[in-house]
């Protein structure tokens, strides 16, 4: 027998002693590998074989493989027991092996393209018997569009398996699976796919669930705010931008606008810039800045030389205020009142004993600064502020740490100037007001005062902020402060340590009470991550010990720590509802590192974060988000061959898109398409996307003349919408349709059949009647002139007659007869008879003459 494909041998079979022979010895012959195929089934009966001794030999039921001595062979056998004898015993491997198919899963796979739908898993095909199911479901959707899944229901059976995968090229990361779903939950594809992969095993209960999913806009993350600098992003969305600025004192190297690039999962356009100190500058027609000790790079090497050349406006002075100022032994900056290194020296660090606390002006409008280091090193560091300021006015003032408010925002004679200090500072080395003194040549009467870290002290209010003494400048040794907070009595203290940086030698520790016995919250030495401790009463101590020998272990960099009143339960409020939305929790209690998502309903667009986590101080991440009506249609697209007009590149509602076809081409649909709003939904587009096709495609050919007849306007082609014309000759009646229409469609034809020109029968008939009509009003005519003639003639010879008897007798008579008469046909035209009624409709007339 063949052994199955990827045999797996057990392991208690892998390494097996040789079988004992009968008499006691061993076989020494090798043993052939055996290959076992992955069975639970027991091994085959031994059976006996005729050959061996006693005719009944059989092998050992425990080994996978029989061996069984023969004698009589004819060949040696290496290693035998009894090379003497002459008689030559082999050992004859009967191996057995048992070959079983394990049932291959029934293999299913769907895909879904549509913007929303359902995954159920009834739709899966019948299982076999002893068969099991693997089915997988894929749920693609367009470029920068992610896929949300939202458990509907989750039946399964012990040991099946549903995990839901996010797809990113080749790779498959696990998004959640069995262990963690429950019914609410949302799922987010980081891609435009997601798969969710379904195995049941041979089971009588199949499991079921069921998920709907629809489409949601995937965005680019947020980008790195880099060090020094801001970032200002208009739209996390395909297509938003995303601009960068630096602090005063720092260049951008990298590009200043970066743009979320379309993708299965969107990208910023390039890496996010970084911000650096440049070594030395120029600065024309200066009003504000800073210099600041140049940014090195971990390798440099070697000394390095920098000069700021600074430029007020013409009629301005410029005020240098040293805000920090940390220089080694082979480090060097000299401060010059002009342009040129010969100018007159304001500040030389060589010289100098201290810093100049007040800072120094500037003579004229130029102010050059040269900083020479010999072995750069990072412990060197430099702040100085620069600012320009009109002659005959105090220089506007500054305040680290803090803020003022002024009675004159030009700083004219006479100006007052109020100092306030940040959270967890305090006011030293100066007064609270200053004022601008001196008409001649104006100055403040006193220096700025300085906010410094206070240590120790007494804290009451909801939340705030401690620092480090001397913060940001590193702590002095032998530092012992202590700091009480108390707040409302229904309330205890979250206390959120963000920045640890002691030295070894240095303490902190936190009592959870207003007494140094109380019990301990924490106590720290060296650095450390950020730390979050809860109080179990509304008091809370902080005592900080630096050790007085700090100048020989070094010093840290200190501490911060924020402090806020919360409620004594152990969960955050719940969040409310949205209006055209809905929400849906992680947990069942709001516990901290729980979640909240709001989606919007169709139509809607959510507007902050969709997310929200409960948080250790048991607060939430952000405020909830509200949904905002979509009122704008997506961009329907171009269409080859044409042009298009947009009345609005915003696509709002109301939004009108004329299509125009390029020449040789005809617009098939709607050529205008208008963004209109729906009650639900998105608001969408009035009709499909038009296409254009050619003419010659679309056109009707000239479906011929009719006999006896002709076409008006004939063509070759006719496109859809036109109409062709026929008439008839003479005589001739049109039978069909006289106005046909070329109708679009695949192919266009025509509205209906060609007409046919037939003889006219009625106009036949009546030509006929018209022609014996004037016959016999020839004939009637002739007698009627003859009636009329004779009576004539025998009147004008009575007459003749009566006139020459009377002239001849001269006599006269009373008797008066006109010489002038109308004649009786006066009144009869001469027009075709076929215009005249009586012939068209046959009647007879009959005229009456008097004489």
């Amino acid at each position: 027998p063949t052994a199955a494909p990827e045999p797996r041998v057990p392991a208690e079979d892998a390494e097996q002693s040789p079988a004992e022979l009968p008499w006691g010895d061993q076989a020494t012959t090798s043993r052939p590998t055996l290959q076992i195929s992955p069975s639970t089934l027991p091994p085959a009966a031994p059976r006996p074989l005729p050959d061996s001794p006693g005719g009944a030999a059989e092998a050992p039921t425990a080994a996978p493989a029989a061996v069984f001595p023969t004698r009589g062979a004819e060949r040696d056998v290496p290693g035998s027991a009894s090379e003497e004898s002459q008689e030559t015993t082999t050992s004859t491997i009967i191996t057995t092996t048992v070959t079983t198919t394990e049932p291959s899963p029934v293999l299913c796979s769907m895909s879904f393209h549509d913007p929303e739908g359902y995954i159920d898993s009834t739709d899966y095909p019948p299982l076999p018997l002893h068969g099991y199911l693997q089915c997988t479901y894929n749920v693609t959707v367009y470029t920068g569009y992610g896929v949300e899944l939202q458990v509907k229901s989750v039946n399964l059976s012990d040991g099946e398996v549903l995990s839901i995968r996010g797809v990113d090229g080749d790779a498959l990361v696990v998004l959640a699976n069995q262990t963690l779903l429950v019914e609410g939950q949302v799922i987010r594809s980081p891609t435009n796919t997601i798969s969710v992969y379904f195995r049941t095993f041979q089971d009588d209960v199949v499991g079921t669930f069921q998920l709907h999913y629809q489409v949601f806009m995937l965005s680019c993350n947020f980008p790195r705010r880099p060090d020094f600098g801001d970032v200002t992003v208009m739209d996390l969305h395909s297509g938003g931008v995303a601009h960068f600025h630096c602090h005063l004192g720092y260049e951008l190297q990298g590009p200043r606008v970066l743009t979320c690039i379309n993708a299965s999962r969107p990208h910023w356009s390039s890496p996010e810039p970084i911000c650096s100190a440049p070594c030395g500058g120029t600065v024309h027609n200066a009003t504000i800045g800073r210099v600041l000790s140049p940014s090195y790079s971990g390798n440099q090497s070697g000394s390095v030389y920098c000069v700021w050349a600074i430029g007020a406006p013409p009629g301005q002075k410029l005020h240098l205020h040293f805000e920090k100022l940390l220089l080694t032994e082979r480090d060097r900056m000299v401060v010059y009142s002009g342009n040129t290194n010969r100018s007159a020296v304001l500040y030389d660090s060589l010289r100098a004993d201290s810093v100049p606390f007040e800072g120094v002006i500037s003579d004229g409008s130029a102010i050059r600064i040269d900083f020479l280091a010999e072995e750069p090193a990072a412990a060197t560091a430099f702040n100085i502020r620069f600012e320009a300021f009109e002659r005959g006015h105090c220089y506007e003032p500054y305040i680290q740490n803090g803020n003022f408010t002024t009675s004159d925002p030009t700083y004219n004679l006479g100006t007052t100037v109020e100092f306030t200090c940040d959270p967890g500072h305090s006011l030293e080395q100066g007064p609270a007001v200053i004022e601008c003194i001196n008409m001649r040549d104006p100055y403040w009467n006193d220096t700025e005062p300085l906010c410094r870290a206070t240590c120790g002290g007494e804290l009451t209010a909801v939340a705030g902020v401690i620092l480090s003494p001397n913060w940001p400048e590193p702590y002095t040794e032998g530092e012992d402060c202590i700091w009480r907070i108390h707040v409302g009595e229904e309330k205890r203290l979250f206390l959120d340590i963000q920045l640890l940086n002691i030295t070894n030698s240095d303490i902190l520790t936190i009592y959870d009470g207003d007494e140094l016995s109380a019990r301990i919250l924490g106590q720290y030495v060296g650095s450390g991550g950020p730390q979050k401790l809860y109080s179990s009463s509304p008091d809370l101590t902080i005592q900080f010990h630096s050790d007085p020998a700090g100048l020989i272990f070094g010093k840290g960099q200190g501490f911060i720590m924020n402090y806020i009143e919360v409620s004594r339960n152990d969960s955050c409020s719940d969040l409310p509802e949205i209006q055209n939305g809905w929400k849906t929790t992680s947990h069942t209690e709001l516990v901290r590192g729980a979640k909240i998502t709001y989606q919007c309903d169709p139509g809607y667009d959510i507007v902050g974060s969709d997310t929200l986590t409960c948080q250790w101080d048991l607060s939430w991440s952000s405020d909830p988000p509200f949904c905002e009506k979509i009122m704008y249609c997506t961009d329907p697209g171009e269409v080859e061959h044409s042009t298009r007009l947009i009345s609005d590149p915003v696509l709002l509602v109301g939004t009108t898109i004329q299509y125009t076809c390029n020449p040789g081409f005809v617009l098939e649909g709607s050529s205008l398409l208008t963004c209109y709003s729906r009650e639900t939904g998105t608001p969408i587009w009035t009709s499909r996307l038009p296409h254009c096709v050619s003419e010659e495609s679309l056109a009707c050919d000239n479906p011929g003349l009719p006999e006896n007849g002709y076409q008006i306007l004939y063509k070759r082609l006719y496109l859809p919408g036109e109409s062709l014309t026929f008439m008839c000759y003479e005589g001739f009646e049109l039978m069909g349709e006289v106005t046909i229409k070329c109708i679009l469609g695949q192919p266009s034809h025509w509205s209906g059949p060609l007409p046919i020109c037939k003889v006219n029968q009625d106009s036949f008939e009546h030509a006929l009647e018209v022609a014996e009509a004037a016959a016999e009003t020839s004939l009637e005519g002739g007698n009627m002139a003859l009636a009329i003639f004779i009576p004539v003639l025998i009147i004008s010879l009575l007459l003749g007659g009566a006139y020459i008897y009377l002239t001849r007798c001269r006599y006269y008579s009373s008797l008066r007869l006109p010489l002038m008469y109308s004649h009786p046909y006066s009144q009869i035209t001469v027009e075709t008879e076929f215009d005249n009624p009586i012939y068209e409709t046959g009647e007879t007339r009959e005229y009456e003459v008097s004489i």
